[in-house]
């Protein structure tokens, strides 16, 4: 009798452990099945990209539905997961091509690579939100050191005739500077860390893109970002 019950005990606590470990085996299937966000990030924070202007607008609204026409229907063509992601409009294979490489019509969405799908923040109109700013004067640039990495920040504004309502191309931009690994301040891993650097605008009026194209030096990564700004003496408000 006695070595019946010990038996059973034995049987018992193996039938535990079995237990235990199937459980954690499956535990540890359904975490690294799940979504992981992008391992790093790289948007223009100031003046602020479709992206991320859109997503604090959304954040604004309360209700998951941007109050501007323009980013109410990218979420309305794309949902939110890719503002829940402004910083991620990458390439991971770019490795600093831009011209030839990403195609006109797709330079907003980093050429449509991103795991993410930022192609509703290609679509050319006039009422996304705005910069507003002055020819001539000094601007911060402020970038998104979320997860920071050295590199060179190309910067692009669009040339004089350009429509906001066709499509973007490479045609349609200037280099105006290059900045290699630039201060940061802020934690990165945060909304308010931010890579940061002067640029003086060149004469410009009306409606224009700043195109920021940010290309690593540790990696074929590179980043695309896209601000709405307008030249009519502004100070960098933002009209949303």
């Amino acid at each position: 009798m006695f070595i019946r019950r010990t038996a059973r005990r034995t049987a018992k606590r193996r039938d535990a452990r079995l237990l235990s470990l199937l459980g954690a085996a499956l535990l540890a299937l359904v975490v690294t099945s799940l979504p992981t966000p992008a391992s790093a990030h790289g948007v223009a924070m100031s003046p602020g990209s479709r992206t991320f202007l859109c997503y604090e607008d959304m954040l604004a609204s309360g209700n998951q539905m941007p109050s501007n026409p323009a980013c109410a229907a990218a979420v309305q063509e794309s949902g939110t997961t890719p503002l829940y992601n402004w910083f991620a409009v990458l390439d991971s294979n770019a490795g600093g091509r831009g011209p030839g490489y990403v195609p006109d019509g797709t330079i907003c969405s980093a050429g449509d690579r991103s795991p993410y799908d930022f192609s509703a923040y290609n679509a050319p109109r006039n009422d996304w939100p705005k910069t507003h700013l002055t020819a001539g004067s000094t601007i911060e640039i402020e970038y998104s050191n979320w997860a920071a990495h050295p590199g060179d920040f190309v910067v692009y504004l669009t040339k004089d005739g350009y429509s906001p309502t066709q499509p973007l191309g490479w045609d349609d931009l200037e280099e105006i500077q290059t900045v290699t690994d630039p201060p940061q301040r802020g934690g990165a891993g945060s909304n308010g860390g931010a890579y940061y650097w002067d640029l003086q605008l060149p004469d410009r009026s009306g409606d224009h893109l700043l195109m920021i194209h940010w290309i690593r030096s540790d990696s074929q990564e590179n980043f695309y970002s896209c601000s709405d700004i307008v030249f009519d003496g502004g100070n960098g408000q933002v009209t949303r």
